[in-house]
Parts: structure tokens; C-alpha cells; sequence
């Protein structure tokens, strides 16, 4: 079975060596050996170095040197409203206190469907909205892993 080696990331993939896709939720998006099935049927192992977080857009690396595009998978999400960016702040700390993966745009917050989560939020005074979309999470303040990227690392 083909390896993926390594990852290419958005930034330095190039169109021209994509061969293929393979669509991924969040959980499957951070993994470093596992056996991956693309869009277009083709198998392959992921064996990393060390575990990855890959985002919608960076590519996997074969061994003839073949690249694969992750895409982020729909998935079941909550979307975080606020009459004013101040209490959509606050409701972010709050998130963020209890270690909750979060994605953050100019005009909402987006989680992972979580019943006692969606609670707090509304207990806040933010309003809560079941959607599906893919999920691309902020990264941890630790996580060097996409500091920056080496097109010429390809």
C-alpha cells in the first residue's frame, strides 16, 4: 500500500500534483498513521512522523511524490451569535476556559454540538444555531506545527 509521508501545506501545494482528495471531519484531521481511503477510491496509509493537524486545503504527500487535498468534511456544528462583540467575547473566554475546540469568525463562534455547552451559551444571553459546515478550529497557542510554511519543504 502507498504511504503518505508528509504534509504539504496550503500554502506550497501545487495544483498541477494534485491527484486526488480526501475529506475529512475535525477529529480526523489530526492523526499521524492510519489507513485513508480518497474522493476517488484511492487507498493509502498516512504514516507521519509525528501527528499532524491538517487543514482544509494542505495536501498529503505520497511517496512518488503524488499529492492528495484534504479537504474539511461537513459536519454537525453550533454557531454562536451576539447582539454586540463584547459579549460574543466574553462567551469565547468562556469556551476557551473549558479547553472547547473553537472556530472564530468576525460574527460568530462555532463548536462542536454540545447540549451543556449550547446552555451556558444561551444562559449568556447569545443565541445558539444547529448548522452543518466543516469545522476549522483555531489553533492551540502552543501549536507551532503551522507557524509557517516552506514551499521549498514540497
Amino acid at each position: 500500500m502507498i504511504r503518505a509521508v508528509s504534509v504539504v501545506r496550503k500554502l506550497a501545494v501545487k495544483p498541477e500534483r494534485v491527484v486526488d482528495s480526501v475529506t475529512l471531519d475535525h477529529e480526523h484531521r489530526h492523526r499521524r498513521r492510519i489507513k485513508l481511503t480518497s474522493d476517488g477510491d484511492l487507498e493509502f496509509l498516512l504514516d507521519l512522523d509525528k501527528a499532524s493537524g491538517l487543514e482544509d486545503g494542505d495536501a498529503l504527500k505520497l511517496e512518488d511524490g503524488r499529492l492528495v487535498l484534504v479537504k474539511a468534511a461537513p459536519q454537525k456544528l453550533v454557531e454562536i451569535k451576539a447582539e454586540n462583540p463584547l459579549r460574543l467575547l466574553r462567551i469565547a473566554w468562556h469556551i476557551g476556559n473549558r479547553h472547547t475546540p473553537a472556530e472564530i469568525t468576525p460574527g460568530a463562534i462555532y463548536i462542536e454540538e454540545d447540549h451543556v455547552l449550547a446552555e451556558m451559551v444561551r444562559g449568556h444571553g447569545c443565541s445558539v444555531t444547529p448548522v452543518t459546515r466543516p469545522f476549522r478550529p483555531e489553533r492551540g497557542a502552543y501549536d507551532h506545527d503551522h507557524a509557517h510554511s516552506h514551499p521549498r519543504d514540497e
